[in-house]
């Protein structure tokens, strides 16, 4: 096992009598560490991180579900892979917010829509064959395609400069 993922599965301990929290939802999926080896930046925020955060995702702060990442007032860059199962109000906060980098699934949807048509957010479509971290360590794919999306003009150039993928 990787020596990230045993960290991973340290940090999760939070005394439930396991190493991991898993809702057993599909929320339970974290960004893998060849993205953020990519863009090269530093968060200010994980502001949809698990309980302490995730290893290779280089943010100063992580905001969990325990800090309730919507009710936190976000300061500076933020990395935000918010939940699929409910991401309107993520998406909403984020373009609100005006600086960060996020991934998030593409669909046909209200918040999606919001995104394209955002004239300040740029997107790179990863490919369909990403694979995600699970909380146990395993990486695993997902149904849906996903897009990095970046506002604000350093985070835009990062991924410009990523290798990560064409930007639009």
């Amino acid at each position: 096992m990787n020596h990230w993922c045993l960290a991973l599965i340290n940090r999760l301990d939070l005394d439930f009598g396991h190493n991991e929290i898993d809702n057993g939802t599909s929320d339970d999926y974290y960004t893998p560490p060849f993205i953020f080896e990519g863009l090269g930046l530093t968060y200010d925020m994980d502001v949809c991180s698990p309980p302490d955060g995730s290893p290779w995702i280089p943010a100063r702060r992580f905001l969990s579900l325990l800090d309730d990442g919507l009710a936190t007032d976000w300061i500076g860059r933020v990395w935000m892979n918010p939940p699929y199962s409910k991401p309107t109000p993520w998406i909403d906060k984020w373009l609100q917010h005006g600086n960060g980098i996020g991934l998030v699934a593409c669909s046909r949807s209200a918040p999606f829509n919001r995104l394209w048509e955002h004239k300040d957010v740029a997107f790179i479509l990863l490919p369909s064959s990403l694979k995600f971290m699970k909380p146990n360590g395993e990486s695993r794919g997902i149904f849906m395609p996903t897009v990095l999306i970046g506002i604000g003009a350093e985070n835009i150039e990062a991924m410009r400069q990523s290798g990560l993928g064409c930007i639009r």
